[in-house]
């Protein structure tokens, strides 16, 4: 009877439309849960609205100083303990439960608070502000890789390694060429994510439920204080949508399947059948029943865990998908949970991702094996054949396919050139190889197959020289370009904690 009162109670003190707080079975299936996140991560932003609200109430003096001051002193003392405590009796809302923390404290607390003040906004603003907060996070974690990716293909540039193309050994490359290809790959993200900022620095502030204020509130100045670049938008797009949320998990879900394929390819290399790396034993795992097995399950679990960017991205499109173009709970509230989860699953694979990175160790003896070994310079060899001997390309193709299958059957390793039989194979066909020897040796020594690289982008040492440099100027670049957007964001919350102080303070008068 006294819960059911209690209800009766939160209700009344609420609103007059319903008469009763929520059920239980509400309160514990979906209230708290959202609850408990929303004071563990959204409460911060509540509470910086609620300071650029009182220095714009201030502002247009609806509250006095001394108002300022005694709301600004009982703010200050709300946690999430505190949230978490009281929640309940304002109908297990964060918004409600600030209010009521408020009202309760302050004896005929201002009428004019929170006038003309919708949650719709607030709630908005507040999660914008959080995903703010997560994209700058992962941004670093982003770059964190990135640099990971760059060090270790400036550390390996000269060590060879075979290139792939469908599975099987192909050319000649580097490891660094190949590292550097990751590198190149964050830094395409990195430029994708400035678009994802955009989206999370326009403040939705003062929009009011859906159709803006009643008050002259100074929407950009709110903007700036909260540490947005801008504040002025559409008001029914700024409650309704959640374009930052669908954009920013689409970036992380694109992000993961260029990770989730080199992490396959390590996963492949690391197995005995390729041995071409090595992780440290803090980084590997053991079978239970093969005592001469090391594992390398952080890798399996660098794939498994970029299917979960993908999920998460899913789940914030298929929430959005079909409903009304309003403030809604889906939108807002169920749709958003997927949000959290996609940040918490890119930081992680970030994270692990650059400890791989920092600890593999490539055992470069057995990478130039399998380049001394395996035919890589069949493409060279066809190219020498058409510019030094005249032979047609598509026919060369065929002369130094075939040179490569009786060199393979007669127990031939591409180290030992075979002039006579390349003669031979060509003359099937018509033509006459007079530098045959040449011609193998350039194409299938491996300390030579490198330097024929000469375009921009390749394999070439000093192409991938050139890129190197180049993409550490871009991560500088990049680094500089997101602390400035940390900064704002700093500098914005010490202005307003010096205009709130000043709005505070008797005989002065708070200015932007």
């Amino acid at each position: 009877m006294c819960a059911e009162k209690d209800r009766h109670d939160t209700a009344a003190e609420l609103t007059g439309r319903i008469t009763a707080g929520p059920d239980e079975l509400l309160r514990r299936e979906v209230l708290r849960p959202q609850l408990e996140f929303e004071a563990d991560h959204l409460l911060p932003g509540y509470l910086r609205i609620e300071q650029v609200l009182l220095l714009e109430y201030h502002r247009m003096g609806l509250l006095s100083t001394k108002d300022v001051a005694a709301i600004a002193s009982v703010l200050s003392e709300l946690d999430s303990t505190v949230v978490r405590e009281l929640a309940d009796a304002a109908m297990s809302d964060i918004a409600f439960t600030i209010e009521r923390y408020v009202s309760d404290r302050i004896d005929g607390v201002a009428h004019a608070w929170h006038v003309d003040r919708s949650r719709n906004d607030l709630q908005a603003t507040a999660q914008t502000i959080y995903g703010r907060d997560r994209v700058l996070s992962t941004v670093d974690d982003l770059i964190g890789l990135g640099r990971a990716a760059h060090r270790l293909a400036t550390r390996e540039l000269d060590t060879l390694m075979p290139g792939y193309t469908h599975s099987q050994p192909a050319q000649v490359a580097s490891a660094g060429f190949y590292f550097s290809a990751l590198s190149a790959q964050v830094l395409h993200s990195l430029h994708r994510f400035d678009t994802v900022y955009a989206s999370v620095d326009a403040s939705p502030m003062g929009a009011g439920a859906m159709t803006g204020g009643e008050l002259d509130w100074d929407r950009a100045r709110m903007a700036r204080l909260l540490g947005f670049g801008s504040g002025d938008g559409h008001a029914l797009i700024a409650v309704a949508a959640r374009d930052w949320a669908v954009e920013a998990t689409a970036e992380l879900c694109l992000l993961g399947v260029p990770l989730s394929r080199f992490a396959t390819d390590l996963l492949t290399w690391s197995g005995a059948g390729y041995g071409f790396l090595d992780l440290p034993d803090e980084f590997s795992g053991i079978s239970s029943a093969m005592p001469q097995k090391k594992n390398f399950p952080v890798l399996e679990r660098l794939r498994g865990r970029t299917a979960q960017l993908a999920a998460g991205f899913m789940g914030v499109v298929l929430g959005q998908r079909g409903t009304p173009f309003s403030n809604t709970i889906e939108v807002s509230k169920e749709a958003g949970k997927h949000v959290p989860l996609a940040f918490d699953q890119a930081s992680s694979v970030l994270r692990l991702f650059t400890a791989v990175l920092d600890t593999l160790r490539l055992r470069a003896g057995r990478l130039r094996e399998v380049c001394e070994t395996e035919y890589l310079g069949g493409f060279s060899l066809a190219n020498g054949l058409c510019l030094s001997a005249g032979v047609p390309w598509r026919t060369a193709q065929v002369i130094a396919g075939r040179y490569i299958v009786a060199a393979v059957d007669k127990g031939l390793t591409p180290a030992q050139p075979d002039a006579a039989l390349l003669r031979q194979v060509a003359e099937e066909r018509g033509f006459v190889v007079s530098d045959a020897e040449q011609l193998l040796t350039q194409a299938f020594g491996v300390d030579k197959a490198l330097s024929a690289k000469c375009t921009t982008g390749s394999a070439g040492p000093d192409s991938v020289r050139t890129m190197l440099d180049q993409q550490a100027a871009q991560f500088d670049a990049a680094e500089r370009l997101w602390t400035d957007r940390r900064n704002r964001v700093t500098e914005a919350y010490a202005e307003t904690d010096r205009l709130l102080k000043q709005a505070s303070t008797p005989s002065q008068e708070a200015s932007a």
